[in-house]
């Protein structure tokens, strides 16, 4: 027992490392992990005394605990036996691939990150490209809302500058749990993204066993009280126009629901811009077969890189104002019961688009770019009247003047649109480049639903431009 043994250094150095790997691993990590949950745990209760919506425990559970959860779900083990017997394949191969699944969809949410980092970030990026404003808000609507409901913020989908200005806005209500598609997969973005709260989508794939990985999640997320965010439209607008909704989320959350259980209200949230920053690719993606919408990281890069440029070389302007409205919210409860049973998905998400679209946001460039399209080559005077015309003919539209001041509009609105050369000043009026025409639609179609009798409206404003031309 007390005879030496010798041996060459290395393996005595591995000896040591195992031993060490060992004892850190069975005691020091545990520690220090505790360590660390306890004061997270502080914090996210100091946090939660000050949000109007705390954040719940599902979404602070472990990731791995999450996953466990959802692929021992009975819903979900059944779909993986119906895969197995349909595809033909061992349970364990089809068990293995809802893993998989489950993986990819759940995400690793940080508060520290959240609060942290992203809200400062989303502060920081809004305000540095946009004049951010809050558009509607129905205070009285929101305020009733059960706190023990789960609130789902319902969205039209511009940019992806969406989830940042929304993420910016309700920075004091909640922590928003976004689903995202496959364009945030690319590291370290997904990581980003995934301390954030979102949740990763495949929104075109046809596997029932995905599907069923996917619901399970969401309603265990909406069944747990997480706030969410949805864009029911599925992707970005090619037109500049709300497009018709996509059930498939929207269905998940209302099959999930039971009655007499936590209520799920939905909030409609409409956003506007002055300028879409994809709005190029987004044109050419709706001339594309398939519509697919290309931007990589690479590009994402390479315009970052170019906006920092203009501002270190004191070129940089700012790209007019964005503005987010939040509309009346929605009980699933009482829609439900005035349905008397029926599936209701459908008629709900015409429903919520329907209140998008009463709440969105009207700018000074969408106001010029329909003025344009709708009479042709305009003088600045004639301009500015056109903008009254529209704010009579649209008394309970939401709209943004810079200042309340409708010829600081027309200045920075046509300042907006000549810089990008989309339209150009001849003599004293301002006519659209003709190969920028698709530009100038794209803006328009993000208002052209307010007018419910487009030409009386246009007829009017004919009307009284002439006439203060020919005074």
């Amino acid at each position: 027992m007390t005879s030496t043994v010798e041996l060459p250094l290395w393996l005595f150095l591995l000896i040591l490392l195992f031993a060490a790997v060992t004892f850190a691993s069975h005691f020091l990590f545990p520690s220090v992990r505790w360590f660390f949950r306890i004061r997270l745990e502080r914090a996210v209760a100091r946090l939660n005394e000050r949000l109007e919506r705390p954040i719940q425990p599902f979404k602070l559970a472990r990731r791995y605990d999450t996953i466990q959860r959802l692929i021992y779900d009975p819903e979900v083990l059944k779909a993986v036996t119906d895969y197995a017997a349909s595809e033909g394949v061992p349970e364990n191969v089809a068990a293995e691939l809802a893993r998989r699944y489950a993986r990819e969809i759940v995400p690793s949410f940080s508060a520290t990150a959240y609060f942290g980092f992203a809200i400062r970030a989303a502060r920081w990026l809004g305000n540095a490209l946009y004049l951010v404003r809050l558009g509607h808000y129905d205070a009285e609507g929101i305020g009733r809302i059960d706190p023990r409901a789960t609130v789902v913020f319902v969205m039209n989908h511009r940019s992806n500058m969406d989830y940042v200005l929304v993420t910016y806005i309700a920075a004091e209500r909640s922590a928003l749990s976004y689903a995202v598609g496959e364009w945030a997969q690319v590291w370290p973005l997904s990581w980003l993204i995934r301390a954030m709260g979102a949740y990763f989508i495949r929104r075109k794939s046809r596997n029932e066993l995905y599907r069923k990985v996917l619901s399970r999640y969401v309603q265990m997320a909406t069944g747990a009280g997480v706030t969410q965010a949805i864009f029911p439209e599925g992707g970005l607008s090619r037109t500049g126009a709300l497009t018709p909704p996509r059930l498939g989320l929207l269905k998940y959350v209302i099959d999930g629901y039971h009655a007499g259980g936590r209520d799920v209200v939905f909030v409609p949230v409409a956003l506007n811009y002055d300028r879409v920053l994809e709005d190029r690719n987004l044109i050419a993606a709706a001339n594309r077969e398939g519509h697919r919408f290309n931007a990589g990281i690479g590009v994402v890069m390479r315009n970052a890189l170019r906006l920092l440029w203009l501002r270190m070389t004191g070129r940089y302007h700012r790209f007019g104002h964005a503005a987010v409205s939040f509309g009346s919210p929605v009980s699933l409860a009482r829609f439900l019961d005035s349905a008397g049973g029926e599936d209701v998905t459908e008629a709900l998400a015409d429903d919520l688009m329907r209140r998008i679209g009463e709440v969105v946001p009207v700018l000074p460039v969408p106001m010029i770019c329909w003025l344009l399209l709708e009479k042709g080559p305009l003088t600045r005077v004639e301009i500015e009247l056109g903008l009254a015309r529209i704010m009579e003919a649209l008394p309970s539209a939401h709209i943004h003047l810079p200042r309340e001041n409708r010829g600081l509009a027309a200045e920075t609105g046509l300042l907006q649109l000549t810089r990008r050369r989309v339209i150009r000043e001849a003599g004293e009026v301002y006519e659209p480049v003709p190969e920028q025409i698709e530009i100038l639609r794209f803006y328009a179609n993000s208002i052209r639903h307010l007018f419910s009798d487009e030409e009386t409206i246009v007829s009017a404003s004919a009307k009284e431009i002439s006439a203060s031309a020919g005074s």
